[in-house]
C-alpha cells in the first residue's frame, strides 16, 4: 500500500469510504488512481469484517 494510507484497518475503512463517497465511482477507479492493489485493501478491511459492496460503492 502507499505510504499515505492509514495502516490501522478502522482508520483505513474511514479513509477508503470517504474517498469512494466523495471522489470515486468504484473501488477499481480508486485503486487505479492511487496505484494500490484492490486485494490489499480488501484483505486489510476483511480483518475487521468489512467487504466491498458494489451497489453502495462502500465497504460495509
Amino acid at each position: 500500500m502507499i505510504q499515505n494510507m492509514p495502516k490501522d484497518p478502522a482508520m483505513l475503512l474511514s479513509f477508503i469510504n470517504l474517498k469512494l463517497r466523495d471522489y470515486y465511482s468504484s473501488l477499481e477507479a480508486l485503486c487505479e488512481d492511487l496505484q494500490v492493489e484492490k486485494k490489499d485493501i480488501c484483505d486489510q478491511l476483511a480483518l475487521i469484517d468489512y467487504e466491498y459492496d458494489t451497489q453502495k460503492n462502500q465497504f460495509v
